[in-house]
């Protein structure tokens, strides 16, 4: 083990043993799995660390933590509606984008509390709407016919030269797509700083809730997934603002696995990055915690635990990968421990894809956004706009 892994790993042991409702005071299992695998994807995503240590504190056992990530998700949406009345609309957007991301944690993997985990998303869904509203005037909510159902996304164009935050206009050209793929427990509305790094290369962003995510969790978790993004390019190849002929995808941990099926399958992506997706879903499940099983089963509408890793297995890469033609990009984090980093490296050599391994990168790399997210982007960039 390297140094900055170690001193990664006695970080996350002091803050659990620090925190004195939880660990040796409070044993509770789940709270530490969440914590110790997904503390940097908090922060990464926008969650301050104040913030993360004033919540989990008042958590001593797992059935607390919806109800007090929803506390601290209220307590922003009410700094956020006073500085709306005050007029200080970037202070109230950023705001509400805080309150969206804590009811969003909140309920990431609690669905064993179904109604809770409802009225998590609904508020979360709310914020976001609010907080980009405020922010970013080209953001748009766009519904995606389905199988007699609607997938959900949010459309943002990017900053055109000369104007400042709070005061984004539609573009005067049409603009390269980086269609942004969520994986088992995230959504949309936890992608607002991710699609930032994309904007800000010229890039428009669309964040899909797909079958089994986000506000389409009804439609299940598919293998073939790239058949909604048929169905979302289908949408957004028809307007003005999109590039048709400039479309990547960039998918993270079980949207990487999307990500290069749509590489695979649907011809108008031209190019795709994929960060710590599975080669096979169903090889992970020996090592996959408590948790993430429980979520699978959930999103997948598996019956029991045992069905869930029959469903698993049928999200494999090895006839897909090898379809690939087109420039692909994989990430991963060596420290991985949800998805190992060979995961990566049979994608890349069925795909004679383009491998990049972090050797101190957890899960997503969320560890180190500042070194893997300029390079997803770039990459892309350099693909589809030069």
């Amino acid at each position: 083990m390297n140094a900055e892994h170690a001193d990664q790993n006695n970080f996350l042991s002091v803050f659990i043993r620090g925190n004195p409702r939880s660990s040796i005071f409070m044993p509770d299992e789940k709270i530490q799995t969440a914590i110790q695998n997904w503390l940097p994807r908090f922060l990464a995503q926008g969650v301050e660390y104040h913030d993360f240590v004033r919540t989990t504190a008042r958590i001593a056992t797992w059935d607390d933590w919806c109800r007090e990530w929803r506390a601290s998700g209220d307590a922003h949406f009410t700094r956020a509606q006073a500085a709306e009345k005050e007029k200080r609309a970037i202070t109230a957007g950023e705001a509400y984008i805080a309150a969206a991301l804590a009811y969003h944690f909140g309920k990431f993997l609690f669905q064993d509390h179904r109604d809770e985990y409802a009225a998590a998303q609904r508020a979360s869904v709310d914020a976001y709407a609010r907080g980009l509203k405020l922010l970013d005037r080209t953001a748009q909510r766009i519904e995606i016919p389905f199988e007699n159902s609607n997938l959900i996304g949010i459309l943002r164009s990017p900053l055109l030269l000369g104007e400042g935050l709070g005061v984004r206009s539609a573009p005067l050209r049409p603009c390269p797509l980086a269609l942004l793929l969520p994986g088992l427990d995230s959504c949309k509305e936890e992608f607002f700083y991710w699609e930032n790094v994309f904007l800000a290369r010229g890039f428009a962003t669309f964040s899909l809730d797909g079958p089994g995510q986000g506000q389409a969790a009804q439609l299940y978790i598919r293998a073939d997934y790239e058949r909604a993004v048929a169905a979302t390019l289908d949408v957004l190849c028809q307007r003005a603002d999109v590039d048709a002929k400039r479309i990547g995808v960039v998918g993270v941990s079980l949207g990487g696995y999307y990500a290069v099926r749509a590489l695979a399958y649907e011809p108008r992506v031209r190019a795709a990055v994929e960060i710590a997706g599975p080669y096979e879903w169903g090889a992970c499940w020996s090592n996959l915690n408590a948790l993430t099983r429980a979520a699978f089963q959930y999103h997948s509408g598996a019956r029991d635990e045992t069905d869930a890793h029959n469903r698993a297995q049928k999200l494999s890469l090895a006839d897909a990968a090898r379809q690939i033609t087109r420039p692909l990009l994989i990430i991963h984090g060596k420290q991985d421990k949800l998805i190992a980093w060979e995961h990566a490296q049979k994608i890349a050599d069925a795909a004679r894809g383009k491998l990049v391994l972090y050797e101190n990168g957890n899960h997503v790399c969320n560890n180190i956004p500042n070194l893997y997210r300029p390079r997803a982007a770039d990459w892309l960039r350099e693909q589809l706009l030069c």
